[in-house]
């Protein structure tokens, strides 16, 4: 990294955000063991038994490592004030193994997950843990499926479901900004209640750099996000500032 950008970083409001972030942990210390205990490991690692390492299979994607992923989403809770937020009804896009929303219903939350059945281990940790998940693809301008109800929280995190398929230089063709404001607008009217809040979380593209170019940076606040890092926080009505915390419903 240049160091003219070392050191614009250091000055970022980012920076600031993130030290408010960590800081928020730290005087609100959760025990992931604690939720971890609560989980039948015995049962878990025989799961991959059941489910063996598919062809070709990622293993960065080992979703038998409990310790890791309830650590991983322990946090990611935190940000969003869920140890701290009155029983919310929650919606995870693209729900894997379950682990956001099974350390969510350990703070007193419920909810459900969407995703694809591709992944056998999948459907046996999400049995597991109890958690209940839709089984769905998100394609661009296409509806979510109608769930019979609103939510207070929806969320995506590691968001993949934008990407389409790979050009021969390897890099992902991916949603147009016009993809995302359908997807938004979709879920904005349909999915969130009035004090409702979406949460994308994003992975950072192959050269490092943010998910956010320009014109998708440009998409997504003119839809009213909050952008932070690799995440997009957005309200139920455009015109408001989201806020990651959340204390009355």
């Amino acid at each position: 990294m240049r160091l003219s950008r070392k050191i614009q970083k250091l000055f970022s409001p980012e920076i600031f955000e993130s030290f408010r972030e960590h800081a928020a942990r730290w005087t609100h210390p959760v025990s992931s063991r604690r939720i971890l205990a609560t989980i039948d490991r015995v049962k878990l690692e025989r799961l991959r038994e059941d489910y063996p390492y598919r062809p070709n299979a990622r293993r960065i994607n080992m979703y038998e490592d409990a310790a890791h992923w309830i650590g991983v989403h322990v946090a990611h809770a935190q940000d969003l004030w869920l140890d701290r937020t009155p029983p919310l009804r929650i919606l995870d896009l693209g729900c894997g193994a379950g682990y956001f929303l099974y350390v969510c219903r350990f703070f007193g939350h419920e909810g459900i997950g969407v995703d694809t059945d591709e992944e056998p281990l999948f459907r046996g940790t999400t049995a597991l843990l109890n958690v209940r998940r839709t089984i769905a693809r998100i394609h661009p301008r296409v509806p979510l499926p109608d769930l019979g109800e609103k939510f207070d929280l929806i969320t995506a995190h590691r968001v993949c479901f934008h990407r389409l398929n790979r050009a021969p230089s390897g890099e992902w063709n991916e949603w147009t900004p016009a993809d995302w404001e359908f997807f938004i607008n979709d879920i904005q009217t349909k999915f969130l209640k009035p004090n409702g809040r979406l949460l994308l979380d994003f992975n950072p593209r192959r050269d490092g750099s943010s998910f956010f170019t320009p014109a998708l940076r440009a998409c997504f606040l003119a839809k009213g996000a909050r952008i932070f890092r690799s995440k997009a926080l957005l309200a139920a009505e455009p015109g408001k500032r989201p806020r990651f915390k959340q204390t009355k419903r």
